[in-house]
């Protein structure tokens, strides 16, 4: 088969789905080898990208989808899409930052974080597509756990969980309460500083002083030739 008419098929798959699809997916669809599937993608994007195109392809985790540019939404929106956007509440953002950085988290653990009821919140993001069930867990009761979707990568603008940005280093104290080491290391520097900056002027206002202190000499010296 001939590339171009590949990358028709894939171009083609892509827009009528209206989601990611899955490399596998692609593989069974067109009988090509995943690396060759990955390879034709790719340089799809990179073409459209070159020609400064309206829509882009986007990875997504294991597969691929296809979405317009961000930066038209303002053009798009008023014309057509009238669909309810997420409105996330800091509780709901809180929530779904604690179960991407903690994937297979349980709603129990969850709420020891925020330290408030989360079924609300929980029940607005799986209502929003964000999280989803992830299985239950193997110990009392089996709670259910969750996890992030494809939708969440898609909405944030990640490939995947592992572009997520570093969350600062932390360490439990002996009263089990988080303790970040950033935070303190930083502290400790701004309190050094603040030191160094009090001996500093402390030493000019001496060194000012001493300066000053031979003047009333100076001043006898005169009377004398009087």
């Amino acid at each position: 088969m001939e590339i171009e008419k590949i990358k028709g098929i894939i171009e083609a798959i892509l827009f009528a789905s209206g989601r990611v699809v899955t490399i596998n997916e692609l593989v069974s669809a067109l009988e090509i080898n995943r690396d060759d599937i990955i390879t034709i993608v790719e340089n799809m994007k990179q073409e459209l990208e070159e020609q400064n195109r309206g829509i882009e392809i986007i990875k997504v985790n294991d597969g691929y989808g296809m979405c317009t540019k961000k930066e038209y939404y303002e053009y798009i929106y008023p014309i057509f899409d009238k669909r309810s956007k997420p409105n996330l509440s800091n509780a709901a953002l809180e929530s779904l930052a604690i179960i991407a950085y903690n994937p297979g988290i349980t709603r129990a653990e969850i709420e020891s974080i925020r330290g408030v009821n989360s079924d609300a919140t929980i029940y607005k993001l799986l209502e929003y597509n964000l999280i989803e069930d992830a299985g239950k867990l193997d110990a009392p009761g089996r709670p259910t756990t969750y996890r992030t979707t494809g939708n969440f990568l898609k909405m944030f603008g990640y490939s995947n969980l592992d572009e997520l940005p570093d969350l600062p280093r932390y360490r439990m104290d002996e009263n089990r309460q988080i303790v970040i080491d950033d935070l303190i290391e930083e502290n400790n520097k701004k309190e050094e500083t603040s030191i160094e900056q009090t001996n500093i002027e402390e030493n000019q206002d001496n060194n000012e002083k001493n300066i000053e202190a031979p003047e009333p000499e100076r001043e006898n010296e005169v009377k004398n030739e009087e």
